[in-house]
């Protein structure tokens, strides 16, 4: 019998996953389902790199670089956090940089810092060769404005590269309203569209249920019991649609009247595929190699359901050999030691 995970092992899990996900789906990023069947029959299951952006294997694209801007975010108001309490002593001022602290504008200005270039493996003043319209809208309104709360591209953009990014909120924001509050604010830094906004907020609570050990089943509720309270019916009918979804089937046809865009960007169709995924009862790898199989939007739809199904079944359940390719392994193993450590003292 497969021990428990731990709560860091979910914790590692969910990171890596979202980076395993992307990496893996990089190589096939854009192909459409029929051209990734016949190239590879049963999926690929290596992280080899490549596709149309020749990346090496295991380099991030935008949507592991996102989710680190998020995490990092979190890792400094942490950090903020215990510097005011380090003693009884603790000056009034660094007890008010601390509760000064705004984690969205600083996930925001990580990403600015990316899109400018100035990022492990970029040249600075290089744009990212991989993003969003409304990525790009957004942030360049951000540095415009300054505001990081009025800077999303606006409703219509319905893209998924909110929720991409979004995990390490429901990892490591312990109170519900925060969670909710700080899911909807960051996507909206780029993605102010509510199917986005709810959808990140949703999304994180599922993570959070997860990470307290709740069921799949249990955790796509806590998910649903928020869309409800924030009444917004197109993200409740993508969950139920993906709890519906045989991963297994999808992949053997091809995607039909339940992927109408064929996965390829609409923050929906991802979310379908990610509730899809944390429900199938398979090994993480069969079900993320699954994801992939679906085709289009590869890597952003396997960095989605990756983050899922890290945080279901724990850092273990990712192969060695795809976790030791990925180029922000160290980095995101570290932070969630810290984080969790901090959360448990």
């Amino acid at each position: 019998m497969t021990p428990t995970p731990t709560r860091l092992s979910r914790t590692i899990g969910a990171l890596l996953g979202v980076h395993a996900g992307d990496s893996l789906g990089a190589t096939l990023e854009f192909a459409p389902w029929a051209t990734i069947r016949s190239s590879y029959p049963t999926g690929l299951r290596s992280i080899i790199g490549g596709g149309p952006f020749n990346w090496p294997a295991g380099h991030a694209t935008d949507d592991t670089d996102l989710t680190r801007a998020v995490l990092l975010a979190y890792r400094d108001g942490s950090a903020a956090t215990a510097t005011a309490t380090a003693s009884a002593a603790a000056t009034t001022a660094a007890a008010t940089t601390a509760a000064d602290f705004d984690v969205v504008r600083a996930a925001a200005d990580y990403m600015l810092q990316w899109y400018g270039g100035a990022w492990p493996g970029r040249t600075a003043g290089t744009p990212p060769v991989d993003i969003g319209n409304a990525t790009v809208l957004g942030l360049r309104r951000y540095r415009a404005s300054g505001d990081p709360r009025r800077a999303g591209a606006g409703a219509g953009q319905a893209g998924n590269g909110s929720l991409m990014r979004c995990v390490a909120t429901g990892l490591f924001r312990a109170e519900r309203e925060k969670r909710v509050r700080e899911s909807m604010e960051i996507s909206a830094v780029t993605h102010d569209d509510r199917r986005c906004t709810v959808s990140c907020a949703a999304y994180n609570e599922m993570v959070f249920a997860l990470l307290a050990g709740r069921t799949p089943e249990e955790a796509v509720e806590a998910g649903l019991d928020l869309v409800g309270e924030l009444d917004c019916k197109p993200v409740e009918e993508a969950i139920n649609r993906g709890r519906l979804l045989q991963l297994q089937e999808i992949v053997e046809d091809g995607p039909g009247d339940e992927l109408p865009g064929r996965a390829a960007g609409y923050v929906l169709e991802s979310l379908i595929l990610a509730v899809a995924a944390v429900l199938d009862p398979r090994p993480l790898v069969d079900v993320l190699v699954d994801v992939v199989r679906v085709g289009s939007d590869t890597d952003t739809n396997g960095a989605i359901a990756g983050g899922l199904l890290g945080v279901r079944d724990g850092a273990e359940a990712l192969p060695e050999e795809w976790k030791e390719k990925l180029q922000f392994r160290k980095e995101f193993e570290e932070v969630a030691l810290k984080l969790v450590e901090s959360r448990e003292s």
